[in-house]
Order: C-alpha cells, then structure tokens, then sequence
C-alpha cells in the first residue's frame, strides 16, 4: 500500500475539484486507469512488451479531466527502470497482446500522411505527449495539458516507447520501440 500512495496522491491532485472519477472511465468525465503492468499472455489493462524496461508488476496510473477548453493528462509510474528516459504519448486503440495492437498516436487535428512525422502535427499541442525520466527509484509523474478536448474520436491508450520523443521533421512523434501500454477509456 506504501508503494501506491504517490500514484493515489497524484490521481487525488488532478481529480480535485471534479465530480466524478470512473475507473477505466470515458464517455466525457474524468478517466482513471490504475493497474499493474504484465506480460501480453495475462488479461490486463496495462501489457508490457520490453520486461528489461519495464517489469512484470510495475504500476502504473493515468487520469484524464476535461476542463473547460481544454484536456489536462497525468501519467505516473512505479518500479520502472531508474534513472531512465521514457517517450510516451496518447495512441488511438486499446492495448493489446501486441505493441502495434494500439494503433497510432491520438492526433486532433489528423495528419494526411501517415504515418504522421510532421511537427505540424505530431507535436505536443496537437497530440498527448507525456515523456518522463524515472527518479532512483524507478518512479516519476508527469502530466500535460492539451488546448482541446476529445469528441466522438477518442484515444484508447498510452503507450511508453523506449526513447524520449523526437521533434525534427521527418522524425517528429517517433520515441523507439513500444515497451508497455496502459488501456485508457478517455
């Protein structure tokens, strides 16, 4: 229980002040996902494709809130590999036993060419990015806020890739391998 408290306490600040919170939610209120990561051969909401990066059992939570004009996301994890850089971003499916099973990056705006490395599009304006770097002792919160909330197109998951994400045009959105993903009703 120690060890979920800084996820619940990261959930309880960007939950503050909303009406409701639905586990795995959706449908236009907050979105909670709590869960243990594990490999693709066990019903989860959370898989993880790379165990050298991120470890049957680690924990992660993500929170979804519509504001007024806006959609703020708070990704936290526990017990993934210390002192390392992670990509992460909004995708358009659920996870699945595979990593390519979540589809591409969630984009508002949808990028004509895909896949999108445009950084007219694959920014952090236009899609959820939430890289992170994990503190010694495998955990870190990151969270964002994007101008625009979601509509009848929804994204499904996050996905964490093994690198952080790059910016330059003809590599904008891309961050290496998928190595875990988090089920997300948002």
């Amino acid at each position: 229980m120690k060890r979920l408290l800084p996820l619940i306490g990261a959930a309880l600040m960007v939950t503050a002040g909303t009406a409701t919170a639905e586990e795995s939610g959706g449908g236009g209120g907050v979105a909670v996902t709590l869960a243990r990561f594990a490999t693709p051969d066990v019903a989860t909401k959370a898989f993880t494709y790379d165990t050298a990066l991120i470890a049957p059992g680690a924990k992660v939570l993500v929170v979804a809130t519509p504001k007024r004009d806006s959609t703020k996301v708070l990704l936290s994890v526990y017990g993934l590999v210390p002192n390392r850089t992670y990509g992460s971003h909004a995708h358009q499916k659920p996870c699945g036993p595979a990593p390519a099973d979540s589809g591409a990056h969630h984009q508002h705006v949808v990028d004509p060419n895909q896949p999108s490395v445009d950084p007219d599009y694959a920014n952090p304006t236009n899609e959820i990015w939430l890289d992170f770097t994990t503190d010694e002792r495998g955990h870190a919160v990151v969270k964002t806020t994007v101008p625009w909330q979601f509509s009848d197109r929804r994204a499904g998951s996050v996905v964490i890739h093994a690198q952080k994400t790059a910016t330059e045009p003809g590599k904008a959105g891309t961050a290496g391998p998928r190595v875990g993903c988090a089920t997300v009703k948002f």
